[in-house]
């Protein structure tokens, strides 16, 4: 399976408490040094690179950031709407309709810049919610947002691009409209209706860990109803949205996402595994490859797994016979 990164996983890793980033020293890198650095440091371990539009990438920077990339591709182009403090309030859910129509304006013209890369498009609607009760017209965000998703999901269809959504509970909205599976399956339905069938899922692991939405039974949900288009690939303790190296805490449910994403055949399309990390106090380099490396050896034992007997023990709902055979497959 071929994989891809966030580029903001080499940024400066500013939090709240610290603006300036524990790594301040990358703050003012452009993102062709940003990506020469990450392509010297992780060589085919990564095979193409996400960004956000326009703040990574756009027009103005392209040229120079495909000279850094070398063989590497651009794989998605995300919406960067929740980078700009116009949008503190709503972008396509914004109480203001001038400001609702420049978010969608923003979202296709990033949708065209997709297209004209050949890139698939994430949309991750984080400042569409709201932060306290009382606050907001929830039928009306929830219409606003469905038209401007319908929107985007139709100029993508016009330029041959796939838009993954990926949901999320919190941060920065307080409560995000879409904020977990459901919803999300909710949304696509309601494009599916009016003829969009470009519109898949982003499965980002840590949001699911959030929420307590299991890895491996999501997975297999969206693949079969044929919407499981990408994965943001981290970790975490479940409480925030950690990015953290991958397989360094939630080990066996990452175990028991491999073995269902090898059932449902993700990366035979043409999927990819994407890298979504945010090493705060890490090395970039030492971070992403630690999480790649860790998700070959976990995939390596996902394949030594006998699964025709898992399933007969599943079948049964037989617990220690299945975990006989995970264990058998790490050495026990």
């Amino acid at each position: 399976m071929k994989t891809s990164l966030g580029i903001w996983a080499f940024g400066s890793m500013a939090t709240r408490f610290v603006p300036a980033g524990y790594q301040p020293r990358w703050a003012n890198e452009t993102t062709a040094a940003r990506v020469r650095r990450a392509v010297d440091g992780l060589g085919d371990l990564i095979d193409g690179y996400e960004f956000h539009y326009p703040q990574e990438l756009s027009p103005e920077n392209l040229a120079d950031v495909r000279d850094a990339l070398g063989d590497h591709d651009i794989y998605c182009i995300a919406t960067g709407l929740h980078l700009d403090p116009r949008f503190g309030k709503g972008g396509l859910v914004s109480p203001d309709e001038a400001t609702r129509r420049e978010a969608v304006r923003r979202t296709l013209e990033a949708i065209d810049f997709a297209g004209e890369l050949g890139a698939h498009f994430i949309i991750w609607p984080g400042i569409e919610g709201y932060n306290y009760p009382f606050q907001t017209p929830y039928r009306e965000s929830w219409d606003w947002f469905l038209e401007g998703l319908g929107e985007a999901a139709e100029r993508a269809r016009d330029r041959g691009v796939t838009i993954f959504l990926e949901h999320k509970n919190s941060e920065p909205a307080m409560k995000i409209l879409m904020r977990n599976v459901g919803m999300t399956l909710h949304v696509i339905h309601k494009l599916r209706a009016v003829g969009f069938e470009n519109v898949k899922v982003n499965m980002d692991w840590q949001h699911l860990l959030m929420n307590g939405e299991s890895l491996a039974e999501y997975a297999a949900l969206l693949a079969s109803e044929g919407v499981l288009g990408h994965q943001h690939a981290n970790d975490g303790w479940g409480s925030f949205d950690d990015d953290n190296m991958v397989g360094t805490i939630r080990f066996m449910e990452t175990l028991e996402l491999a073995v269902e994403l090898r059932r449902a055949g993700y990366g035979d399309r043409g999927e990819r595994l994407g890298f979504d990390l945010y090493p705060y106090t890490e090395d970039a380099v030492g971070a992403v490859a630690r999480s790649v490396l860790n998700w070959r050896f976990i995939d390596g034992v996902a394949a030594r797994i006998d699964d025709a007997a898992l399933r007969d023990a599943q079948a049964h709902k037989d617990a220690v016979a299945a975990y006989a055979l995970v264990y058998a497959a790490l050495g026990a």
